[in-house]
């Protein structure tokens, strides 16, 4: 299972926006780029869930591998761990998050990619 809808980014106007208006954090394995909420932009996909809440991008590149498989497996730890951590507390906080993963071989090493998304996670101030 994924995010719910009303966590997830769409959009071309979005994704520029966040590369525009957005600080950067970087660890070895991802970095972060996180901007402050912008519901006009969304209001164009028709979407109910124009929420101020926090809401996530994944990007996972072929360089990380070659196989969709591998890249939907690690995009499903990454949201499994969110969608675990994130609390009710924490989800009323009005960013967007982008993340992107660098290349490098680390599809089988769960604990070292959730360790460095987790710390960018505190690191950026999205949990506490």
């Amino acid at each position: 299972m994924g995010l719910p809808r009303d966590m997830r980014l769409k959009g071309h106007r979005t994704f520029n926006y966040i590369h525009n208006n957005s600080i950067k954090y970087q660890g070895k394995l991802m970095t972060f780029k996180v901007a402050r909420s912008n519901p006009d932009i969304i209001l164009s996909h028709k979407s109910t869930y124009t929420s101020n809440n926090l809401r996530v991008a994944i990007a996972i590149s072929k360089k990380v591998s070659k196989k969709a498989v591998d890249r939907n497996r690690i995009r499903r730890i990454l949201q499994e761990w969110l969608l675990s951590n994130i609390h009710k507390i924490n989800s009323h906080k009005p960013y967007w998050l982008l993340v992107n993963l660098r290349f490098g071989d680390f599809c089988n090493d769960k604990n070292r990619l959730l360790e460095e998304f987790q710390n960018l996670m505190f690191k950026s101030r999205l949990i506490k």
